[in-house]
């Protein structure tokens, strides 16, 4: 349904403000936490939650809480987002407020980027062991299998792969592997796996999960295990992820369903608090791969975690 001249001017009227319109510039990058965005823009909370609640009530971002911290982000596609997107398009690139917010911004990334590498470098040599607050790795990894399938796979690719784990668990059904990681300490630890499993097809490489640089649909597997939660913009990393698929290939995402265990964002640097099944959908249907199945795998202690295994393709198998 189109807007109505009343609709419309509601909507341009909520990004009708200099402060309004930067945060609508901000959150079109990424989705951002109110402190982060009380932090780039250098206002107080109840100013930016006020406009916030003005920018949600007009329909141009959604709000979603996270355990105790609170997230915004554009809204969904839409006749408002729309209008919002062409307001953006028209600003130029180097107005001195917006060349302020992304330089802040990325300060912004970079107090997480340091808060990780630390927390990185002291767990990588136990980063199994603080996997251990859910269901049992095996069975985690039983299920993992059981969404891969038998393969063999021409191409498997690993964004995060951290200790190398999914690297030894699938390898040996992969002619080629490849495993990304930004940490180096990570990769080191990877490494040094692969070389105890005799993988001599597999490729350890410094990357980035929101730009591998990798071809589009070079995968017919491609393993997103325990990464999103970490991750400023999980929803831009299923899309790399996505863009890699080959036409009969599979995702198979592995991360927590919602929880409140604060701990894990403040000792363990998780920014997200699990996804909810309908978040994470619509997220890989976004990314071209409608076929979705989920399997859940309840904690077997009370107070732990459930583990969700997502698994997605283009069309059915």
């Amino acid at each position: 349904m189109m807007l109505s001249a009343d609709r419309t001017v509601e909507v341009l009227r909520a990004a009708g403000e200099p402060s309004r319109l930067r945060i609508l510039a901000l959150l079109a990058r990424e989705e951002l936490a109110v402190l982060e965005i009380c932090k780039v823009l250098d206002q107080s909370q109840p100013r930016v939650s006020r406009h916030l609640r003005l920018l949600a009530e007009a329909g141009l971002v959604e709000r979603f809480p996270d355990g105790a911290w609170v997230f915004y982000r554009s809204a969904a596609p839409g006749h408002a987002r729309s209008l919002a997107d062409q307001v953006l398009a028209g600003l130029d690139p180097a107005d001195a407020a917006l060349t302020r917010d992304a330089e802040r911004l990325e300060a912004v990334r970079a107090e997480r980027r340091n808060a990780a590498d630390h927390y990185f470098a002291r767990n990588a040599a136990t980063w199994d062991e603080i996997r251990s607050l859910h269901v049992a790795e095996a069975e985690v990894e039983a299920a993992i299998l059981r969404a891969a399938g038998p393969g063999p796979f021409q191409r498997l690719v690993d964004l995060g792969t951290g200790s190398g784990r999914m690297l030894t668990l699938l390898g040996e059904r992969s002619k080629s592997c490849i495993g990304l990681d930004l940490s180096q300490q990570m990769l080191n630890v990877a490494r040094a796996r692969v070389e105890a499993a005799g993988l001599k097809q597999v490729e350890l490489r410094h990357g980035d999960i929101f730009s591998t640089r990798l071809p589009d649909g070079c995968a017919d597997l491609v393993v997103v295990h325990q990464v999103l939660h970490y991750l400023g913009d999980p929803a831009a990393a299923v899309r790399e992820a996505g863009r890699l698929i080959g036409a009969s290939g599979r995702l198979v995402i592995v991360d927590f369903a919602p929880h409140s265990l604060e701990v894990l964002r403040e000792q363990h640097q998780h920014r997200r608090l699990g996804f909810a099944a309908a978040e994470m959908k619509r997220w890989l249907v976004s990314a071209g791969l409608p076929q979705v199945d989920l399997e859940t795998l309840p904690p077997d202690r009370t107070g732990g975690l459930t583990v969700c295994v997502w698994t997605a393709q283009r069309s059915p198998a």
